[in-house]
């Protein structure tokens, strides 16, 4: 019997795809899952189960190669850069971090609506490489982002707190950006004086238009102001009771220096108002005859907060800010520059006065006498709810449940983001046994359960239809996961409560209506549907999921494995009319991968596994530049299909959930090399990868050594102690040139049928030798609507051609190909370069390779006429309505025993086509008469 797992392997060993867990593996009490768990730990509907990242260990290759740049950054990349959004928002130091800028900013697309995937995603990819290589510096940092978000939690949790910096005279205020904070004025502050000075220090932290220092007012109509820039970035100083078009203003004539201290100040008498900056007059007029006087008492009394709703808040900081009843003189303004109020011949505010001295607390004392105390709050209002955590307000989630059409600019996938954050919480948790993670990870489903279960079902279904705003990622993966910890019935219904009924129904019933749905906002719900399938067993869900696959593979797949046009599905089976610069959404890739192995743990179709590899060892390894950078990952978010694309590995503004997904899939290469059958019996080998895998229930290691693809086959050497078992070994489906195994120098008997599993049962020992040969052949792949545009493939490897566009390249292969049908002997191999050829002077190189090359995946077949082994017959290459060529119709056939069963292939092909009138006799004479004297390759 296999010994028990422990708990933190046990959960690592699923944790990458979905993991049920029993009580008795999580060492605490849990309420018993909903669905049974089997005996391994696994959900039981799984007949297959994988292995750990920490069990199989990468050997040198491409994979350890491209790991090897991930890994620098995962090491290189300062933390707090990622945590400076999530600190700001819930008005914590940001410890003078720069946020990463792009999708994960404030100045990013979008208004930065998406801030705080990326985190998750960092936090997921310093899981797996933690679990992977064992490395401390992985751990440590993991600590650090998790005790960081703690931190964060418990901050929205309470009123916000005063954040005490260096100031001009002694301490200052700080609002950070992205804090949402501003102060409160008493609704008295203004007295309806018939004069009035406005004096405050301010340090700007950002050049945003209209970000007020002060605005007192009841609406969008009546209302005094001062902004530290306008529309030009100068300060503006304006009243009105008639709204924007009747106020009354005054305008600066340089923008304040952003991370610098200035003084404002404004003052108000007898129909002159004059504007200061740093102690100057900068603008006066005599026209300002509106006063607090003509304004009455107002209801918003704010610094740093616009009555204006889409203004930004101020960030930075304020020190003393003083209002004073009276228009102070020029040369009382002038001192100011020098000393604080207090100190000064103008005393402080008779009408309120905050030095802004505090440490602590949401209080700053009023020093005027009128006891005013201001208070510091959040735009947003009460401290959020329970369990919340993220980068900004709950106000995403609040607008969502109201949209009736999408707008990334005001809603952008807010529970997109709460997965990433959900999923690198549980990856943590799962990888170094922090409790602080779980309870993160748990407390977000509790505060979405405790919002979206109170809504009606139709608002569920509006919102999870809508494009980008209503996308949810793969959050039912992660919470169906995070219910096979806790066993807590609140979570499995959370996860159903994402059930868009209309696809999933659809799906089900084998209905392709995927034309038009965003690719990447669906297909990781379905991979969701394979764990609530785990959870419930609810048959619908895998069923839909199955049939969804198969509405991606192959009909809108392109040649390297990734899918989607535009980031959007077209029409079925439609492949040629849907290449742009702007196909195959690397994320795709990604979620399609993840997909295809969570069914295979259900039903082992090799189908899934042949996928695997395509996208893996092409689209995904491809997506992936070949260069070390500290502060990027460098992966792609697009992949455009178009003749001589380059790929761009810094796409869009950066941060991006390419670059996301681009970074966990680096990490975790080994994940579907191996699995294990549920019961202990057979082991699987799905890739060959050089790799080393460590099988503990069965107490033996196999360690697979080749250089794959560059090298057509691998070594499998078994050591530890003896152990019964199947090796299952996956004989891909263009494995059409033989397939050849044998243990110890003997062959295997048996016939390994290509797309399938071949089985080697045997009681195995410590030494014992695998040899597997896998002879490629080159071929190529048709795109479905188009068969002339074709991609080259040599093995698992696209061979792509490295020219610049616009116009697609145009090959012949059929001139020297051999009797096998490998159409390898028309290319030239470059010496010393392997899987690297030339055609007609134009290079082929491996997909793979993550190089700024213009590339062609497709290129036009271009056959014009009858050739064998490069004898030409000087006959044109006739074709039938469809595409089909006489050279096509012959070379289907293959391969051929010699050269007699080519020529009796050529005759038979030729007679049809002069009897249906597509050829003549005397050109098929020359047709057969070229092939009987050509000589071939085998």
């Amino acid at each position: 019997m296999a010994r028990p797992l422990s708990r933190r392997t046990l959960f690592q060993a699923a944790a990458l795809t979905a993991t049920a867990v029993s009580a008795a593996t999580t060492g605490r009490a849990v309420a018993a899952p909903a669905a049974p768990a089997a005996a391994s730990g696994v959900p039981a509907a799984w007949t297959v189960r994988p292995f750990g990242l920490e069990d199989v260990t990468l050997g040198p290759g491409v994979f350890a190669g491209k790991r090897r740049l991930m890994l620098d950054h995962a090491r290189g990349y300062d933390v707090n850069r990622l945590l400076q959004v999530f600190r700001a928002n819930a008005g914590l130091s940001t410890r003078g971090a720069v946020a990463p800028g792009g999708w994960e900013g404030l100045d990013g697309e979008a208004n930065g609506n998406l801030r705080g995937h990326y985190t998750g995603h960092f936090l997921t990819m310093l899981a797996q490489a933690y679990r992977g290589t064992g490395e401390q510096v992985f751990a440590d940092r993991i600590a650090t982002v998790v005790r960081a978000l703690t931190e964060v939690r418990e901050a929205l949790r309470r009123a916000p707190a005063v954040l005490s910096v260096e100031g001009r005279f002694g301490r200052a205020a700080e609002n950070a950006r992205g804090s949402y904070q501003y102060v409160d004025l008493p609704a008295a502050v203004l007295a309806g004086s018939p004069a009035l000075t406005l004096s405050a220090w301010v340090r700007p932290a950002h050049d945003a238009a209209w970000a007020r220092v002060f605005d007192f007012g009841d609406d969008t109509t009546r209302y005094l102001y001062l902004a530290a820039r306008n529309a030009n970035g100068v300060p503006r100083f304006a009243v009105t009771t008639s709204g924007p078009g009747g106020e009354q203003g005054l305008d600066g004539t340089a923008p304040l220096p952003v991370g610098e201290w200035s003084h404002l100040a404004v003052t108000l008498a007898d129909g002159t108002g004059t504007l200061y900056v740093d102690g100057t007059a900068v603008a006066r007029s005599t026209g300002i005859t509106l006063t607090p006087a003509a304004l009455g008492t107002l209801t918003n009394n704010w610094l740093g907060r616009s009555d204006f709703p889409a203004d930004p808040v101020f960030a930075g900081a304020f020190e003393d800010v003083n209002i004073h009843a009276r228009a102070l003189t020029a040369d009382e303004i002038t001192e100011l520059q020098g000393r604080r109020a207090a100190d000064a011949s103008a005393g402080r505010g008779d009408l309120a006065s905050y030095a802004f001295d505090e440490t602590a607390g949401a209080t700053f004392a009023d020093a005027s006498g009128r006891g005013l105390d201001a208070t510091l709050r959040r735009t947003w209002g009460a401290p959020s709810h329970p369990g919340f955590l993220a980068a900004y307000p709950e106000t995403q989630f609040i607008e969502l449940e109201s949209m009736t059409g999408s707008d990334y600019t005001r809603v952008w996938a807010p529970y997109y983001t709460a997965h990433k954050i959900l999923r690198g919480l549980l990856d943590a948790y799962l990888a170094t046994d922090d409790d602080r993670a779980l309870d993160l990870a748990s407390g977000m489903c509790d505060w979405m359960h405790a919002r979206l279960s109170v809504l009606p079902a139709a608002t569920l279904q509006r919102m999870w239809g809508l494009f980008s705003s209503g996308e949810f990622g793969g959050i039912v993966e992660a919470i169906c996961d995070l219910h096979a910890i806790t066993g807590r019935a609140e979570h499995l219904a959370l996860a159903k409560l994402f059930d868009l009924d209309r696809l999933i129904d659809a799906c089900a019933a084998n209905t392709d209506v995927l034309e038009g749905l965003h690719a990447n906002q669906h297909i990781p719900i379905f991979t969701g549907l394979v764990r609530l399938h785990d959870e419930t067993g609810e048959e619908r869900y895998l069923t839909a999921a199955k049939n969804f696959w198969g509405m991606v593979v192959p009909h809108r797949m392109y040649a390297i494995g990734g899918t989607s046009s535009g980031e959007f599905w077209k029409a079925r089976d439609m492949i040629a009319g849907t290449i742009t610069d702007t196909t195959a959404e690397t994320c795709c890739a990604y979620n399609m991968l993840k997909l295809s192995r969570t069914l295979f743990f259900h039903e082992q179709d090799p189908a899934y596994m042949d996928y695997y590899e395509r996208a893996l060892f092409n689209q995904v390894l491809g997506s992936r530049q070949d260069r070390p950078d500290a502060e990027k990952p460098l992966v792609t978010y697009f992949i455009g299909l178009t003749p001589g694309h380059v790929r761009d590995y810094t796409p869009k503004q950066g941060t991006t959930c390419c670059e996301g997904t681009g970074m966990e899939s680096a990490t975790k290469y080994q994940d579907s090399v191996y699995f294990a059958k549920a019961d202990g019996s057979a082991l699987y080998v799905n890739l060959y990868s050089a790799s080393r895998l460590t099988w503990a229930e069965k107490g033996v290691t196999v360690t697979q050594t080749t250089r794959y693809p560059e090298e057509q086959g691998s070594t499998l050497t078994i050591g530890g102690g003896r152990a019964s078992f199947t090796l299952l070994l996956r004989v891909p489906s263009w494995a059409t040139a033989g397939f050849r195994v044998t243990v110890n120098g003997r062959a295997v008997p048996g016939a390994p049928v290509p797309g399938r599993y071949f089985g080697v049962a045997r009681t195995w020992r410590e030494g014992d030798t695998v040899r597997i040969s896998v002879p490629f052949r080159l071929r190529v792949e048709r795109a479905l609507d188009d068969p002339a545009l074709q991609a080259l493939f040599y093995g698992p490897v696209n061979l792509v051609a490295r020219r610049p566009g616009p116009d697609a390249v145009r090959f012949g292969l059929y001139g020297n190909a051999g009797l096998s049908g490998d159409l390898l002997p028309s290319l030239t191999p470059v010496p010393d370069k392997p899987l690297h050829y030339t055609l007609d002077g134009i290079a082929l190189a491996p997909f793979a390779e993550g190089t700024e090359d213009p590339t062609h995946v497709y290129f036009r077949r271009s056959e014009p006429r009858v050739i064998f082994g490069t004898s030409d017959s000087g006959v044109a290459n006739p074709a039938r309505s469809d595409g089909t060529t006489l050279l096509d119709e012959i070379w289907a056939g293959a391969p051929f025993r010699g050269k007699g069963a080519l020529v009796t292939r050529v005759r038979s092909a030729v007679d049809a086509w002069v009897s249906e009138g597509l050829l003549s006799r005397a050109d098929g004479d020359k047709v057969v008469g070229t092939a009987q004297k050509a000589a071939y390759a085998d």
